[in-house]
């Protein structure tokens, strides 16, 4: 950890100049509750509380959540589908969880984006984008909510791993399509950000 905190300290002035800071991202911050915090904890004191970033798709208990947001200033909380036996298909877990954590953050003073990782198939109906704009509208605070679409920037990498990609073949948005997303989120009063 101390090696992560000196390389980062040694981009200290650009944070400070820019107004930015850390964003912890993954695979799953919250995979390693204990080192996100630490991590998160240390950054906010030794580097006098600049900003702090965790993108997550908060799937934990809400004892580890909120002990990790201590020293979060900004959540990227990804939502893929608001119907939860349809996340239980996609991602092995239902949602109540997540959407349960997203309302208890939304009562912290915390800033929080909705992202959508849109995948053609999957998640991209607009039923399922006008029910997450819908949700993110009804949490204090949200006002943005960022369409990702998919790429297949990863296929190349599973393939030097040798592994199979499990969305082979499978298509990116059309800029129409995201066009026509982008225009149900904003009917409820969010602003969008295409990509992330």
């Amino acid at each position: 950890m101390d090696e992560i905190l000196r390389e980062i300290g040694q981009d200290a002035i650009f944070y400070q100049r820019s107004a930015g800071g850390i964003t912890l991202t993954g695979g799953e911050p919250l995979s390693q509750p204990d080192f996100a915090y630490e991590l998160l904890r240390r950054y906010k004191t030794e580097e006098k509380g600049l900003h702090a970033s965790i993108e997550t798709c908060g799937h934990a208990e809400w004892s580890t959540l909120s002990h990790v947001l201590k020293y979060v200033d900004l959540v990227l909380l990804d939502l893929k589908h608001m119907n939860s036996q349809i996340h239980q298909q996609l991602t092995g877990v239902g949602n109540e969880l997540i959407l349960d954590n997203a309302s208890r953050m939304a009562k912290l003073p915390k800033k929080i984006v909705i992202r959508v990782p849109v995948v053609v198939g999957y998640n991209d109906d607009e039923e399922n984008i006008e029910k997450t704009a819908a949700f993110a509208r009804s949490l204090t605070g949200v006002e943005e909510l960022d369409i990702l679409p998919y790429h297949r920037l990863g296929e190349p990498k599973y393939k030097r791993l040798g592994k199979e990609y499990p969305l082979q073949g499978t298509v990116s948005c059309s800029p129409e399509q995201v066009d026509s997303l982008r225009k149900i989120v904003e009917r409820y009063g969010l602003r969008v950000k295409i990509g992330g």
